[in-house]
């Protein structure tokens, strides 16, 4: 030490220069071990700043030797006690000497705690997953019970394999209030367990064999999609009445955007329009017009583009073998669909044979339906309807019945009209219709599967119906 400098003075832990300063602190205390240790801070008395490189020997000896003395100190007796006695906010220097030994083991401390608190949140929510999994389970048993009790006699059950669905998805058909339900199944005697065995096999009973009343729509199925913007709409079909070669499995696709829609693509069945590879691309000689086309006894119908004229492409001998003119149709977007895209005719298939769809001058925008004879396209019968045709979304033809669809964008929609051809009158429906993929272009029905086919922005689907009798 400087020889300016006197001999620290250990009263209550500070030593205090000859000049009354504090001159340097100091502490004592045991470390984690037990082990006494001192702790000090020693200003300089001159220097501002901290000595250059060369001085750092001397200070190292000057503080060596003071360890020497504190060493001789403890060994007298005559620092007893110091640094256990001071005051907790003054001993900043011990403080510090003893952090680093306990803040470890309290750091561990705590993170065992939130670790042991973690693990227990991640219990609590393993067990309500578990109870949430029960009553899933539960749930799904009792809708399964309520469809068995609930489902009306008299609509059959829902026919097409790729209808089945898991129990815990409720269907979007709106029964019969249940106390008629109830009443209806014990007057028929019909057991629950043989209701959903048809149902969930997707055979159609007796009462399904013939012709009946729209009373449900299923849910839609995906068999295949369009993976170029030609098919953000388009049309898809199946013969219900099919000739040799073709069968009823025979898939066709039509493509329709663009200004020469010429490709008619063939599908030996639908998984192979589900891989999107054709057997055959049959090339039309005229271009057809927007989504209207149907395939019905071997002829491709369809309306030749920029014109109100109605043609059949026989598909064996790939030729135009009729074509006759639809007096006063609308055409080229005169009356389309809601959606536009110049659906301004549109055929249709059903039970009875082959329909058009379209509007006239006279009949000043209400849908015009007409029944045509498949081999010369002669008109045999009209009916002009009271439903505005760009008011719906498309339509559909069963048993002789126009059915409407409200919108062709919104997700949950319905089929709001109905026109009997038989009685020539029209009512109001509302029965649930999803288009998941809101962007329905075509919808046509199938007789030969009872389903309806449609075309949901580049999607091919299909629905499942149910039909009830009188």
């Amino acid at each position: 030490m400087p020889g300016a400098w006197l001999p620290l003075l250990l009263a209550g832990g500070l030593a205090l220069s000859a000049r009354g300063d504090p001159a340097a602190l100091l502490r004592r205390d045991n470390d984690a071990s037990g082990r006494c240790t001192y702790s000090f801070t020693v200003a300089s008395p001159g220097e501002v700043s901290c000595p250059e490189a060369g001085s750092v020997a001397r200070l190292r000896e000057e503080l060596a030797a003071l360890g020497a003395r504190l060493s001789r100190l403890e060994g007298a007796g005559g620092v007893g006690g110091v640094g256990g006695s001071g005051p907790r906010g003054a001993d900043v220097s011990g403080a510090w000497s003893r952090g680093p030994q306990r803040a470890a083991p309290e750091g561990c401390e705590e993170l065992q705690r939130a670790k042991e608190r973690l693990e227990e949140e991640k219990g609590r929510l393993e067990r309500e997953k578990e109870e949430l999994g029960r009553r899933l389970e539960s749930s799904a048993q009792e809708i399964a019970r309520l469809r068995a009790a609930r489902c009306p006699s008299g609509t059959g059950g829902v026919p097409g394999r790729d209808t089945l669905r898991s129990a815990s998805k409720a269907t979007r058909w709106e029964p019969e209030p249940l106390g008629y339900q109830e009443l209806k199944s014990e007057r028929t005697e019909l057991p629950a367990s043989r209701l959903l065995e048809e149902t969930a096999l997707g055979r159609p009973r007796a009462e399904d064999s013939g012709c009946g009343e729209l009373a449900w729509v299923g849910e839609p199925v995906v068999l295949g999609r369009a993976d170029t913007i030609a098919g953000k709409y388009g049309v898809w079909m199946k013969d219900p009445e099919p000739v040799s070669p073709f069968t009823r499995e025979t898939t066709w696709r039509v493509d329709t955007v663009g200004t020469e829609v010429r490709q008619l693509f063939q599908y030996e069945a639908a998984e192979q329009l589900a891989r999107g590879y054709p057997a055959k691309v049959h090339v039309l000689p005229r271009p057809l017009e927007s989504t209207g086309a149907v395939v019905y006894r071997g002829g491709l119908f369809f309306q030749p583009r920029l014109s109100r004229a109605l043609a059949r492409y026989d598909l064996r001998a790939e030729a135009i073998s009729a074509e006759r003119e639809l007096p006063g149709a609308g055409y080229h977007g005169q009356y389309p669909y809601s959606w536009g895209g110049y659906t301004d005719i549109d055929l249709a298939v059903d039970e009875t044979g082959l329909w058009v769809v379209y509007s006239t001058e006279k009949a000043k925008g209400a849908i015009v339906l007409s029944k045509l004879d498949p081999e010369t396209l002669e008109i045999r019968r009209t009916w002009e309807t009271n439903i505005r045709k760009q008011s719906v979304a498309n339509s559909f033809i069963i048993c002789g019945t126009l059915y409407t669809v409200s919108s062709y964008s919104a997700a949950n929609t319905t089929v709001n009209f109905a026109y009997d051809t038989a009685t020539g009158t029209s009512r109001s429906l509302s029965i649930p219709f999803e288009n998941r993929f809101r962007y329905l272009s075509m919808v046509d029905y199938n007789p030969a599967e009872r389903r309806l086919f449609a075309w949901d922005s580049y999607n091919m689907v299909a629905y499942p119906v149910r039909l009830a009798h009188a």
